[in-house]
């Protein structure tokens, strides 16, 4: 037996849920230059040695963390230092 299709009967389609993009696509940085990357870990770090008084043997920890600092502000787009 065939079915005749009748305009008023039809169920509306159910359409696909849109697409999200990843968080990596959604947080893709805008290119920054190596160079100017690392000269704004450097005054990171630079900062954050001379709020502890330069003491030594930290100078690695305050690397990573301004290397840290940086990267995080580059992904949200809010970098302070790049203004300068």
């Amino acid at each position: 037996m065939s079915r005749e299709k009748n305009p008023e009967t039809n169920p509306a389609r159910k359409r696909a849920p849109r697409k999200r993009a990843t968080s990596t696509e959604a947080a893709r940085p805008s290119f920054v230059d190596p160079q100017q990357r690392a000269a704004l870990i450097a005054r990171a770090a630079y900062f954050r040695a001379m709020n502890r008084g330069f003491a030594p043997g930290n100078s690695v920890e305050d690397w990573l963390a301004a290397e840290a600092e940086v990267d995080a502000d580059l992904l949200r787009g809010t970098t302070r230092a790049a203004h300068t």
